[in-house]
């Protein structure tokens, strides 16, 4: 009965465990590949393939079991998707509406592309200034919004009554410079 006691409490001894740094380096590269793995789904999901892509391709050689699967067939989608044919647009007015289509989606960065190829091809477009300003102010970039507003205006100064009534610009009405820019009369 001692023995069985004894058995019994030298089974029950917990162990300190052996610190060594290679299970906490695992651990940060672990942590590491599994936020690069989720920042590739991300992108994937907002349909920028050829930068998921890159963090796949980046992921394959060392993923670890329970994703490297899952890696080679989103891979395999990424490629598929970047060798599509490019977007292609008769007009500058088809390029500003998917723009815009991209803005209202909250797609920020392809909607930039697409204003800022617009602007390329016609700098004079008041449109796609006005679309710029609009994706500034809803990204907290006043100066941008302030600069492609008043060139917006510049060309067509109707752009300034549609401005003043545009709930897109919420984030802007407190700024003095964007009040002066709308209602010059009042200065």
């Amino acid at each position: 009965m001692a023995r069985m006691q004894e058995a019994r409490e030298t089974s029950t001894t917990r162990r300190s465990p052996r610190s060594t740094s290679k299970p906490a380096a695992a651990s940060s590269e672990n942590k590491q590949m599994l936020q690069d793995y989720q920042n590739a789904l991300q992108l994937m999901q907002q349909g920028r393939y050829e930068k998921a892509r890159v963090l796949f391709e980046k992921l394959t050689p060392h993923a670890s079991p329970e994703i490297l699967e899952r890696c080679r067939v989103y891979l395999t989608v990424c490629e598929r998707n970047v060798q599509e044919a490019p977007l292609s647009f008769k007009t500058t007015d088809e390029q500003y509406d998917y723009a815009v289509s991209l803005l209202n989606s909250g797609s920020y960065e392809e909607a930039r592309d697409q204003f800022e190829s617009i602007l390329i091809k016609a700098p004079d477009a008041d449109y796609a200034h006005y679309g710029m300003a609009l994706l500034s102010s809803m990204t907290g970039q006043a100066e941008d919004a302030l600069e492609h507003l008043s060139r917006a205006i510049q060309i067509n100064p109707s752009n300034r009554i549609q401005a003043r009534s545009d709930p897109d610009f919420i984030d802007m009405a407190d700024d003095p410079r964007f009040t002066e820019l709308l209602y010059p009369e009042s200065s």
